[in-house]
């Protein structure tokens, strides 16, 4: 091994060539390949494209490419201008003050925490663990003692798995939409 390498030392030398230009040399020629592998790649995924256009138009679908990528939000919905609770709840003062109102009875469920559902979906409701089918039923804040009638929809998991409120729900609950709120659950 000694001999060969003196042999390519005294070859670089004669060529002019040190192990660093060496080195240097061989890595720059990889990056170069690497890039030229990547723009080709890209090419020819671009021209995928441009072909498929070509297909769909021919098969009648139109042009994908003149085509607008975004829609309208469906009618009701709220839009990206909706920034605060009150332009996102849809539920009426009365209907916040129908449902607040204290109703003694009915059969204790189990305690829940629950966290703001899905500010797009209107009513008062819960999606809970704790019902198997959906039924009327009521939910009290235990740390304020204010209630809530709520349709109670069923959700997969344990009963001691979290729920789901809605923003209607919780604003007529007075609690923060970013708490946690821990509810006794009845029907």
């Amino acid at each position: 091994m000694p001999i060969g390498n003196d042999l390519r030392r005294a070859q670089q030398e004669v060529n002019g060539i040190d192990d660093k230009s060496s080195l240097w040399f061989r890595a720059a020629m990889k990056r170069t390949r690497t890039i030229c592998l990547v723009g080709i790649a890209g090419m020819l995924s671009l021209s995928a494209c441009a072909e498929l256009n070509q297909l769909n138009i021919a098969l009648g679908g139109g042009d994908v490419a003149a085509q607008s990528p975004v829609s309208a939000p469906a009618e009701g919905l709220p839009t990206g201008a909706a920034q605060t609770a009150e332009t996102l709840d849809r539920s009426t003062a009365e209907e916040r003050v129908a449902a607040s109102r204290t109703v003694s009875g009915g059969r204790t469920l189990g305690q829940t925490v629950a966290s703001l559902g899905s500010p797009a979906e209107p009513g008062f409701w819960l999606k809970t663990p704790l019902v198997n089918t959906q039924v009327a039923g009521r939910a009290r804040d235990r740390a304020t003692g204010n209630s809530v009638a709520v349709t109670l929809i069923p959700i997969d998991g344990p009963p001691t798995a979290g729920s789901r409120m809605s923003l209607s729900a919780m604003r007529a609950l007075k609690v923060s939409l970013t708490d946690l709120v821990t509810l006794d659950v009845s029907r």
